[in-house]
């Protein structure tokens, strides 16, 4: 998660900085509301609800479009050089790095459930395949990856409504049983962060870090790449409430998994690049910008200390309340 020479760029180390943040911030929340913490309500309350909210795991997105970003930064001068041997180099350089996040992340999970580290590793797993493709095959893989969420969501509705469960795919636990099957069911489909839909997070951001290193990424695309981004997500709430499907199947929450969540996620996530790259480049010489660099190259070591950080202290706490009392 945090970025090497290859992959150092003042925008993506900014993106990645405040992309850290939000993720913080919104576990931080979730994480005091199911340990007993009044929501509140209102608009706000609404607005940073962590799970059914417009935030919810929005600030994620950003973070695994910016990797797909970094993926591009990395392999370009490999993926430029048609040396198989390079190829060969840098596509081990992502395996061992998935397979590290990975491992670290599945015992993670231990402490922190949900976390985005597992997933992550699967996606540098992913981008070790995906790098060397075109961007209208990235597209394809990222699209179906949309489309194969929502198929499972269509057919889970459709057998529920004809009375079987389907709680094994959607709802499982691997937390309880550490079984393989669980796994792969969370790595793939029912977990926080699954390849489908996740996967076209990582493609857009890797078709985008083309454009970068390519120095297409102008005002005028970023500026169309903002317009975009706003009508989706005008658009995904709009048709959430007039199509006439089923709420799951027309959702935008996150865990829903349907294609208006994609939509309205896509277009949060090409607003924050369109406006936030610009932002950084300016003032780069600037204080905040200079923080935010800076915990952009250290997003493993930061998530890691925010986990340790309310384990020891805000879960730690509230035990020695519960035994003293």
């Amino acid at each position: 998660m945090s970025a090497d020479d290859r992959t150092r760029d003042p925008e993506l180390d900014v993106l990645r900085g405040l992309a850290l943040i939000g993720v913080c911030v919104m576990n931080y929340h979730g994480y005091l509301l199911q340990r007993g913490g009044d929501a509140g309500n209102g608009a706000l309350a609404h607005v940073f609800d962590p799970w059914r909210g417009p935030l919810s795991t929005r600030f994620a997105a950003v973070f695994v479009a910016v990797a797909g970003m970094g993926v591009v930064l990395l392999t370009h001068r490999a993926r430029s050089s048609g040396d198989r041997a390079q190829v060969s180099a840098v596509r081990w350089v992502l395996v061992r790095r998935g397979v590290l996040l990975f491992a670290f992340g599945f015992f993670l999970d231990w402490v922190w459930p949900g976390t985005i580290l597992f997933f992550y590793g699967a996606f540098f797993l992913a981008a070790s395949v995906l790098f060397t493709l075109r961007c209208r095959w990235l597209a394809i893989v990222g699209a179906s990856a949309a489309l194969g969420a929502a198929a499972i969501q269509w057919w889970a509705v459709d057998r529920a409504a004809h009375g079987h469960d389907t709680s094994w795919l959607l709802w499982g636990d691997a937390e309880t049983t550490r079984s393989p099957r669980d796994l792969l069911f969370d790595v793939a489909v029912r977990g926080t962060h699954p390849l489908l839909p996740w996967l076209i997070f990582l493609c857009l951001g890797m078709v985008l870090g083309r454009r970068l290193v390519d120095g297409r990424l102008t005002t005028i695309v970023r500026t169309q790449m903002a317009f975009a981004g706003v009508l989706a997500v005008a658009a995904g709430y709009l048709l959430r409430g007039m199509l006439p499907w089923d709420p799951t199947l027309r959702s935008t929450t996150p865990f829903d998994r349907g294609l208006l969540y994609v939509l309205t996620t896509i277009g949060s996530t090409l607003v924050a690049l369109a406006v936030i790259g610009p932002l950084a480049r300016r003032y780069a010489t600037t204080a905040p910008v200079r923080w935010l660099s800076t915990a952009g190259r250290n997003t493993l070591t930061l998530y890691v200390l925010h986990v340790l950080v309310f384990d020891l202290l805000v879960d730690q706490d509230r035990k020695s309340t519960r035994l003293n009392s």
